[in-house]
């Protein structure tokens, strides 16, 4: 796979993941070494929803504004009012222990950090992520308890923050514990690391991971430049443990709510073996509403992949009801009509057909 044209401004990237970390670019002191910016503005936005940009996830920046830019430099409209809210899908209000939201009866989400490799200016955790939001083993300790007193918990998904970025030995230690708990089934993995930080994942954790089966780990890619030879290596590490590997991507304004930007996506991850699992539509998170398109937009994206894609490149496009009511699909209009016990049917090439109720 060709690799994409990183900018030759950012130099020696080290190899090792936590030097890279550390390396973080987090005031606009720093950031305007590599990009003309308006430091006085970033830095009012940074000091309430901070920043971290990576050197490896700032390589793939070529220019100010850019759809990767984008996603992690701050903007002065975060800071702007707006309608939306800290907590728009009442996730507070669904926690019974501190870091672990309980919503549907089954499966909970568990976060375990509250670090990111980057800090998405998009994010709905943005309330909490990047801030004073603790994670500490007492939190863990309080989830893995509820957790195993609540005997219909068949399925955790481990978030946060990220969860990889959590040490190897603390990783082990997390996902052994959990294991231990007859009733859990599933354990999930939410990641952007793979995107974010492609130098984290190891042999070694590959390695611990593939312990733990069945492990599934849904990533999170919202531009096809973000695919690039690093990210395709770290996701062949994860396939080759035998982890199944799903993505979830956010439909952001000005970054991938474009029909051809998202259907390439779309075939780039399938390449890399990562199954295009959900498109998001943009929570309404206070400091994000720059971000947000309509849902027409994302259901014209949708009509635009149905038939003209392998079905196994097509996701799911959600939206995560307020008030913490859940997840549910959106579909483009495709029957149109009941007439005489038919259905009018209109295809993906906009055609239509009658199928027959009772055939």
């Amino acid at each position: 796979m060709p690799d994409f044209a990183y900018n030759k401004s950012i130099k020696n990237i080290p190899p090792d993941w936590h030097d890279i970390l550390s390396s973080s670019i987090e005031t606009s002191d720093e950031l305007a070494k590599y990009f003309h910016v308006d430091k006085k503005k970033i830095q009012k936005v940074a000091k309430r929803y901070p920043m971290r940009i990576n050197p490896y996830y700032l390589s793939l920046m070529i220019k100010a504004g850019d759809p990767i830019w984008r996603q992690a430099v701050p903007d002065q409209m975060e800071i702007e009012n707006s309608f939306e809210i800290d907590d728009p899908l009442a996730e507070e209000s669904q926690s019974p222990v501190p870091n672990l939201i309980h919503r549907y009866p089954d499966r909970v989400l568990f976060m375990v950090s509250s670090q990111c490799a980057v800090y998405c200016r998009f994010c709905m955790r943005k309330r909490k992520v990047g801030a004073p939001f603790a994670v500490t083993d007492e939190t863990v300790r309080e989830g893995i308890n509820y957790i195993k007193k609540t005997k219909s918990i068949r399925e955790v998904l481990v978030s946060g923050g990220d969860p990889l970025l959590l040490e190897d030995d603390d990783l082990n230690n997390l996902l052994t514990k959990l294991r231990e708990i007859s009733h859990v089934e599933i354990i999930r993995i939410h990641t952007r690391v793979p995107c974010t930080l492609p130098q984290r994942i190891t042999k070694n954790l590959a390695k611990i991971l593939k312990r733990f089966h069945p492990l599934f780990i849904n990533i999170h890619f919202n531009h096809p430049d973000e695919i690039t030879c690093q990210a395709s290596r770290a996701c062949a590490e994860l396939a080759d443990a035998g982890i199944p590997l799903g993505c979830q991507t956010v439909l952001l304004k000005g970054i991938n709510n474009n029909p051809r930007v998202m259907k390439l996506l779309m075939q780039k991850l399938l390449k890399i073996r990562v199954r295009p699992y959900y498109i998001f539509h943009a929570d309404p998170v206070k400091g994000t509403a720059h971000f947000r398109t309509s849902i027409n937009d994302g259901l014209k994206i949708m009509a635009a992949l149905r038939g003209y894609v392998s079905g196994m490149c097509v996701p799911h496009y959600m939206i995560d009801l307020p008030g913490g009511g859940g997840k549910i699909p959106l579909l483009p209009e495709y029957v149109k009509d009941v007439i005489d016990g038919k259905l009018k049917i209109k295809n993906y090439k906009g055609e239509f057909f009658e199928y027959p109720l009772n055939f």
